[in-house]
């Protein structure tokens, strides 16, 4: 798919628009998830402008409020240049902060956080899907995308969540999981402790928020070009 044509449709879930590199990732998983959708069910969506929109849109609006491009500047490297767009690092050159682990459940085609990845690359994700074909696309589009610092677990969440070794992360993701109200508290159950909850839901699955009484929920907001969904965001406390 045409970058530009990315771009454009990208920038009303933006406040700038994305660097070149990154939007030559984002063709290169179209691609992928295209080719790969005719073999397993990925998404329901079959055109490129409703993949942009509906699974990158909504990813990249997450991305920008979890991870502002402005809140840590970035040390320009050979890929970066002032002036391109938006990048988030985590740390600049000898800072003692080390970046935050992201947990995503419920991976599926990768969204949110294969995206999330793009934007904030310095992050350590780890991603949750319990089917093993879907899980072996997650690692071929890390691959092709050369993102590094991934982990794929093909487990169910409610299983790895008993583990005694069950993975902890600073921000733990979920977006449009079957059986939301069983998932949630197990989300948390992965939450390190300050850590940040971040959704990808339908606005009438909100009240589900109530019944997690050990986070502090931000207001939520509305995804752009849309109605119904939301992105809210909770703190642990």
């Amino acid at each position: 798919m045409d970058v530009a044509q990315i771009a454009a449709l990208l920038d009303p879930f933006l406040e700038q628009p994305l660097r070149p590199s990154q939007l030559d990732q984002i063709s290169i998983y179209i691609d992928l998830l295209l080719r790969w959708n005719a073999r397993i069910n990925l998404t329901a969506l079959r055109r490129p402008e409703q993949i942009v929109t509906r699974h990158f849109g909504e990813s990249f609006f997450l991305a920008r409020h979890l991870f502002p491009a402005s809140s840590r500047p970035c040390h320009p490297g050979p890929e970066l240049v002032e002036g391109e767009g938006p990048a988030f690092c985590l740390a600049s050159p000898g800072a003692p902060l080390d970046p935050p682990r992201v947990l995503d459940i419920g991976s599926g085609a990768g969204f949110p956080a294969l995206p999330l990845k793009i934007w904030a690359p310095d992050i350590h994700l780890t991603l949750v899907e319990s089917n093993h074909k879907k899980a072996t696309f997650l690692r071929e589009v890390a691959r092709a995308l050369t993102l590094t610092n991934i982990n794929v677990i093909a487990d169910r969440t409610e299983t790895l969540a008993t583990r005694a070794d069950s993975p902890r992360a600073e921000v733990v993701t979920l977006r449009a999981v079957e059986r939301f109200a069983a998932i949630l508290p197990q989300a948390v159950t992965f939450l390190a402790p300050n850590a940040t909850l971040a959704l990808l839901i339908g606005a009438a699955q909100i009240p589900n928020l109530a019944t997690l009484t050990t986070l502090k929920w931000r207001p939520p907001l509305l995804v752009p070009q849309s109605h119904a969904r939301v992105l809210s965001i909770g703190v642990l406390s």
